[in-house]
């Protein structure tokens, strides 16, 4: 195992480099970044625009600025004063050395910015991948050990039609019905907007309360699509011959479905997490913008619009370092849920 590990994490240093090098040329590529340059839309002076520019690297080719990004240079960054324009050369150390670069529209460390929005993400992802795990496991596994029976089709129907809603719908709805018609009638509303109220601060009991919604929009569509992978999994596995052999030799029901039917039915739906995953960091953008939360889906999307190519593409590495991780991860995790697979 150790050396299968060592070659997955040798491999995985090429593949970051080609990963991070089409991420590059298509974040160069989205826009002006100079537009929007320290959070203002004035138009910047012919002289002003191009000493930026020259100051910030711009003004290179693509593959150029990428390896300046890469292994770091000594005037890639700058120090701007109020007006965002400075003669002093600043210094760039490259993202191998642990720097990322300053934020183009906030002019301070890229890592700074990014810092103070993951654990916003983090909390949302990991929480309503934890909900959605324990709710697709129980619907799945009753739902196959109750086949063609009402409450299956029931649940079938459901899931369809929660997998079937725009996540962006279904979060207007639940505001809709949660907060503007609970008010209405005088019942106790759902906060919809931010991580906290600003009168309390950021108490456990006010962060729960504004996590709500937004995990119940994150969690449906998910639990629709995973509680289906389930059952289909455990009636092909529930059909296995030693399922029947263990059944025979009269070994209790429990210890037949979760030791080892459940086990080895979970082997798809551990690859769907390892995939999906890393892809929630960066991919709760309309979760984040339609309730407010501070994350990093939101911080995303404002730095793609600005063009601010530190933030976007230390967003992007994040993600593509978590992505080969977590298949790293999902591959080990085989060998525990499926015996028969040895990687040696």
């Amino acid at each position: 195992m150790s050396s299968y590990i060592i070659k997955r994490l040798l491999q995985a240093f090429p593949q970051m480099l080609i990963i991070t090098m089409l991420l590059f040329i298509l974040t160069a590529n989205l826009g002006d970044p100079l537009a929007t340059f320290g959070g203002t839309r004035r138009r910047l002076p012919p002289a002003d625009r191009a000493r930026l520019e020259k100051q910030l690297g711009l003004d290179q080719p693509v593959f150029i600025q990428y390896s300046i990004w890469l292994v770091g240079n000594n005037w890639m960054d700058v120090d701007t004063d109020a007006d965002g324009i400075s003669d002093s050369p600043g210094t760039r150390l490259g993202i191998l050395r642990g720097d990322l670069g300053n934020s183009f529209q906030e002019r301070r460390p890229a890592l700074d910015v990014i810092s103070e929005r993951i654990w916003p993400t983090m909390l949302l992802m990991v929480t309503s991948e934890i909900i959605v795990i324990i709710f697709a496991l129980i619907i799945g596994t009753y739902s196959a050990l109750n086949q063609y029976s009402f409450s299956d089709n029931l649940l079938t129907t459901l899931s369809f039609i929660g997998y079937s809603m725009p996540i962006f719908w279904l979060a207007l709805m639940l505001i809709y019905i949660f907060s503007v018609y609970f008010q209405r009638w005088g019942l106790p509303s759902m906060p919809t907007v931010g991580m906290y109220d600003l009168n309390v601060g950021p108490t456990p009991g006010q962060i729960a309360l504004h996590l709500v919604l937004p995990l119940t929009t994150l969690s449906v569509v998910s639990i629709a699509s995973y509680s289906r992978y389930v059952r289909s999994q455990m009636l092909e596995v529930l059909g296995q011959d030693y399922i029947r052999t263990a059944y025979a030799k009269g070994l209790p029901e429990q210890k037949i479905l979760f030791r080892h039917a459940l086990k080895n039915a979970a082997l798809p739906l551990v690859t769907i997490i390892g995939l999906d995953l890393p892809l929630l960091l960066g991919g709760t953008v309309v979760t984040e913008a339609i309730f407010g939360w501070p994350g990093m889906g939101r911080l995303f999307y404002k730095a793609t619009n600005a063009g601010d190519i530190p933030v976007t593409m230390g967003i992007l590495l994040l993600i593509s370092v978590l992505v080969v991780g977590c298949q790293l991860i999902t591959d080990i995790a085989y060998t525990y849920f499926d015996p028969r697979i040895r990687y040696e």
